[in-house]
């Protein structure tokens, strides 16, 4: 049995605009991902916060409000804090390719900006999250899926 991917989608900060997000969301969902969404004007701490309660594998940030240079770093390092490394993150919104280099380099998976289709941002995220479900020891000390 596979269990679903979790992905938490959230708009953090001000921006009142959330259409995007709800497509997304419901994009993820129809391709058998269980989403959270957490609502408008999520702060940093509230996100990490509901990404570890709901123990999802995937956080999906949406900001058109040109604050992405403050959140998501905020975003990343309370992550970290929490031990939470592993959680993916993506972000989506109209963010510059200069600000997109710079969140990747701090540790965002993958920044989608207009016009990224909505197959592209499933796809990114199944083959991120698709993990053989045994992973066996081989003599050499090398592993390989079983």
């Amino acid at each position: 049995m596979n269990t679903p991917i979790r992905v938490l989608v959230a708009k953090p900060g001000l921006d009142g605009h959330d259409r995007g997000a709800k497509v997304i969301a419901r994009a993820l969902r129809d391709a058998g991902m269980e989403v959270i969404y957490t609502g408008l004007r999520q702060t940093p701490e509230m996100i990490v916060n509901a990404a570890l309660q709901e123990d999802v594998r995937v956080i999906g940030l949406s900001i058109l409000s040109g604050a992405h240079n403050v959140i998501v770093p905020k975003v990343m390092e309370l992550l970290r804090g929490k031990g939470m490394s592993d959680v993916i993150v993506i972000v989506g919104g109209i963010i510059p390719d200069e600000d997109a280099r710079e969140l990747v380099q701090q540790g965002v998976a993958q920044v989608f900006q207009p016009g990224a289709s909505l197959d592209g941002i499933v796809a990114f995220i199944k083959a991120r999250c698709i993990r053989p479900a045994f992973m066996g020891q081989v003599p050499g000390g090398q592993h390989d899926a079983i």
